[in-house]
């Protein structure tokens, strides 16, 4: 296959390649620092999880465990959990509104996977795979008004007011990507719209809590939440690269599933907007009939284009950015973990 080969010569180009933040750039937490940094706090946050997702209904019991139990990288409650020791926390609060952010972000989970009728996720058969779209729409709305229980017993309006508005613009975003299926002609501009409410919301509103939570002022507030907004795009766009150039194996769901939905994420936007008048034609035809079948004519449109290299390169615009709003937070190795974690967003492989 002409451009699968061709992408596996480039991922071996980039492995090779030296980091752009390598040279004289402030001190960064590896990921594996920083899980062991954050260790104590994500166990706690683990057991908070499992004792406030029981139920009386068995069935919400065996889907809950099932997709928590999958793990991921929990990388939504992990920034809350760093941003708010980065401000010095030292209550217990934060491992409950960790909780509520991992709630939010599996019942999202629940719901794609559905709209989307996804079999597979982490490496493991989806909920919707075992027990039906019913079933899983119905947990999914389980916990979101589980983490609405969780958010009433803090008692803050101001936490309430950030998830409130965070979950509505995430069900916008929902939408809004429906909208999109199978349409040929969403520009970049119309894609990041899309990832800004699907994903970049829900990071921001991680970090944002942790200065509403220290009762910090408002720049520290505005600072993290920058840095959320920005991490969440260079997280999402990543992802969308790896969906055309990761191993399947270690990406843990199946290649080209973007493309199977009939959905046009930035590399493809990319090659579609640089492909020749023919090309293109059959580009758009691709999408909107979105099938996997025409991997092959995609990729190589791909490699034609450069388009991986673009999109990593507007990855790493966002990251940029992403550490340049921590500049304002104290010098601490918390700082360093979120530092890490968005050098670690666009250079990870799943």
């Amino acid at each position: 296959m002409t451009g699968r080969l061709a992408l596996d010569r480039y991922n071996a180009r980039m492995m090779n390649a030296a980091p752009a933040h390598a040279m004289s750039s402030p001190r960064a937490l590896a990921f594996s620092e920083t899980q062991t940094l954050v260790q104590a706090d994500m166990a706690a946050m683990d057991r908070l999880i499992s004792e406030r997702l029981t139920s009386e209904v068995v069935l919400i019991n065996q889907i809950g465990s099932h997709i928590i139990g999958a793990g991921g990288k929990r990388l939504r409650p992990r920034l809350h959990l760093i941003a708010a020791r980065a401000l010095g926390y030292r209550g217990n609060e934060h491992l409950q509104l960790a909780a509520i952010i991992e709630f939010i972000h599996t019942s999202t989970l629940l719901h794609d996977d559905v709209v989307d009728e996804s079999d597979l996720r982490r490496g493991r058969k989806t909920a919707n795979a075992l027990w039906g779209n019913a079933a899983s729409v119905l947990v999914g709305d389980f916990l979101y008004s589980r983490s609405f229980q969780l958010m009433v017993e803090l008692d803050r309006m101001a936490v309430m007011q950030v998830l409130a508005d965070t979950t509505n613009a995430i069900a916008e975003g929902e939408v809004l990507q429906l909208l999109h299926v199978n349409n040929p002609d969403v520009d970049e501009a119309a894609y990041l719209r899309v990832i800004e409410r699907k994903t970049a919301v829900l990071f921001a509103a991680a970090t944002r809590l942790a200065a509403v939570l220290c009762e910090q002022d408002a720049s520290h507030g505005a600072s993290l939440y920058d840095y959320g907004l920005n991490l969440g795009y260079a997280f999402q766009i990543a992802d969308d690269v790896l969906d055309y150039t990761a191993d399947e194996t270690a990406l843990g769901k199946h290649l080209g599933a973007d493309l199977a939905e009939g959905k046009a994420t930035l590399p493809l936007i990319h090659a579609l907007g640089h492909a020749n008048a023919d090309r293109r034609l059959r580009l758009r035809e691709i999408i909107e009939h979105g099938t996997i079948d025409a991997m092959p004519e995609v990729l190589d449109a791909i490699v034609a284009s450069d388009s991986v290299a673009y999109s990593h390169s507007r990855a790493r615009h966002y990251a940029n950015k992403a550490e340049a709003a921590l500049q304002s937070l104290p010098d601490n190795e918390w700082t360093a973990a979120l530092r890490g974690l968005a050098r670690y967003a666009i250079d990870r492989s799943n």
